[in-house]
């Protein structure tokens, strides 16, 4: 069997150039060192507060992500290739949803049929006719992205694009922090593209796009609250941007205009960057039951008197059903050829596609196309029979419910884990921001690995963890 690509050495076991320094330092390190160095990394975290609630797990809720110490290398030829490509898709995508909240011309051009998309779980009705500023309706994306391949054949592939409340960019910071305190000698050896500028390009972005008139914007964080798995997250970016972290009672709608509760009496807030699913925002218009959002917030939005990152109804770009046709919107909208390649997709709704799958389950990772945080989904070659089985019967009884594709040889970088140096899948979250402005991201973003032997699941809700991603600068 050979094996999937290795990011650190080629198939002859040769160190890969943008490695070459980072081998040298790493292999002047004892084990000692490396146990030493993440005991204490994940010591700071601890204090810091670093963790991640996983829902439904036994042991306790909340836990740290585990951190790897050595870091997912990229050269910068690599990450010009994928920022242009990421650019490219967030484009597409934006004017994808602007359209189908519109005109709906790709629909009537019969590029993606009108009823995946109208009868889409993730389509709000709402949201028809409204404008937003700039066009923009993913502020935030974070696009997953692998590198698939055997030998030295590496190829980068989109495995899903996370357009509503994307998470992860703390831990992409809070990486490259501990890296630094931790091994500040390998940050003067290699020329490594910064990322800690990420809050003042976010909160450029987000004030970018305030209502039109308001020169001054006040721009706030919107949490569910202490037990969302992501609240960490939530505090740390307001705190990083100077801004004011809020819950949805903390806010109230006056006047067809949104303020906050302060101190000082109440304030006018311009733009939310919510934390918070669409259907809990405002229980006037959707979840009545939800005690999370602003009573009235949706009809102050469709006014244009507040501003929502990300907006409400962006879901409908990324279900996995809608996943297929995203070459086809860069080419629709664009004129261009993508770029970065989708995975090879099977979409069961389709009976040709629905056959194949069912005859190839043991080969094929099934996924919903509501699913996330590697949930609801079966990885063919990892499972048993019995649970192969079960998963064709709810595959049989929803079809249009799933989605297919081959099993990548996901690429591997060296991790530190507890019998030594091994190789482990990753996958790479950059992080791309829109505004009237422009598309910008920073140099890297999350590196998530598979710590367990074999494993192709990465998320941290499965027990992944994550490492420093570094490019290099030329």
């Amino acid at each position: 069997m050979v094996e999937s690509y290795n990011e650190m050495a080629s198939i002859t076991g040769a160190t890969r150039s943008h490695y070459r320094r980072f081998d040298d330092w790493l292999k002047c390190q004892t084990e000692d060192v490396l146990h030493h160095k993440r005991a204490e990394a994940d010591l700071a975290f601890r204090r810091v507060g670093i963790t991640f609630a996983v829902y439904g797990n036994e042991a306790g809720t909340e836990r740290l992500i585990p951190f790897d110490l050595i870091p997912r290398i990229i050269p910068a030829h690599e990450w010009h290739t994928l920022q242009t490509g990421l650019r490219q898709r967030v484009e597409a995508l934006n004017k994808f949803i602007h359209d189908v909240y519109h005109d709906q011309n790709i629909l009537r051009a019969g590029v993606i049929p009108a009823d995946q998309v109208l009868k889409n779980a993730q389509y709000r009705p709402e949201m028809q006719g409204v404008d937003v500023p700039g066009d923009i309706y993913s502020h935030i994306a974070g696009v997953d992205v692998v590198r698939a391949g055997t030998g030295d054949d590496g190829v980068f592939y989109v495995l899903e694009d996370n357009l509503r409340v994307p998470s992860g960019v703390s831990y992409m910071l809070e990486n490259r922090k501990m890296m630094m305190r931790l091994f500040p000698e390998l940050f003067a050896r290699n020329r490594i593209a910064p990322v800690e500028h990420y809050p003042d390009l976010l909160l450029d972005s987000l004030r970018a796009v305030a209502p039109i008139g308001v020169d001054d914007p006040t721009v706030v964080v919107m949490t569910p609250g202490i037990y969302n798995s992501a609240y960490f997250e939530h505090a740390f970016l307001a705190q990083q941007m100077g801004i004011e972290l809020v819950e949805g009672q903390d806010l109230f709608v006056e006047d067809n205009l949104v303020y906050m509760r302060t101190t000082n009496g109440p304030k006018r807030v311009d733009v939310i960057y919510r934390r918070i699913d669409d259907d809990f925002l405002d229980p006037l218009a959707f979840r009545a039951d939800s005690t999370l959002g602003v009573p009235g917030l949706l009809s102050v939005y469709r006014a244009g008197r507040v501003t929502l990152a990300n907006a409400i109804g962006t879901g409908v770009a990324d279900d996995k059903s809608i996943y297929p046709f995203v070459p086809d919107m860069i080419e629709f909208y664009l004129g261009e050829k993508p770029i970065l390649n989708n995975v090879p997709t099977y979409q069961c709704r389709r009976p040709d596609d629905l056959a194949y799958t069912l005859d190839n389950l043991g080969e094929l990772v099934v996924k919903e196309v509501h699913g996330a945080g590697g949930y609801g989904m079966l990885i063919g070659p990892a499972s048993t029979k019995a649970e192969i089985e079960a998963f064709r019967q709810r595959l049989i009884a929803k079809p249009d419910g799933y989605i297919a594709q081959p099993t990548l040889a996901l690429s591997a970088c060296p991790t530190f884990v507890e019998a030594g140096i091994a190789p482990r899948h990753i996958d790479l979250r950059p992080f791309v921001l829109s505004s009237g402005k422009g598309v910008t991201m920073v140099p890297g973003g999350l590196t998530r690995v598979a710590l367990t032997e074999g494993s192709l699941v990465v998320n941290s809700s499965q027990g992944g963890g994550t490492k420093d991603t570094w490019v290099l600068e030329k």
